[in-house]
């Protein structure tokens, strides 16, 4: 038994598909760079606590309000940090998430983001 594949248009679709293929690696390249310079804030405790990252989820500020500091009670500020800066890495990634997913059209490529 022979398959029939249906005629693809040939080489200038395959031409099409690739330089359609290669503007997709530019404009992700451009989202990337531009995602990474980017700045995002995650807040605790009512921004009593307020962390910035950039795209690539390094701290660039933390900044923690002066009147909840107590030496006896250093654990909340430990949680309210770790809520905060996990809040902004959070929004740093679901931001390249959404734009990539823009550009590619839902297709999932490992390792971008």
């Amino acid at each position: 038994m022979k398959v029939r594949i249906p005629n693809s248009g040939g080489p200038s679709n395959m031409n099409a598909m690739i330089k359609q293929a290669q503007k997709m690696q530019e404009d992700m390249a451009t989202l990337q760079a531009d995602l990474e310079q980017r700045e995002y804030e995650g807040t605790a405790g009512g921004s009593s606590v307020s962390v910035i990252v950039d795209g690539k989820h390094k701290i660039k500020k933390l900044t923690i309000d002066p009147s909840i500091i107590d030496p006896d009670d250093t654990e909340m500020i430990e949680d309210l940090v770790t809520v905060a800066v996990n809040a902004a890495i959070d929004q740093a990634s679901k931001t390249a998430e959404e734009e990539m997913g823009a550009i590619t059209g839902g297709l999932n490529f490992p390792g971008m983001f």
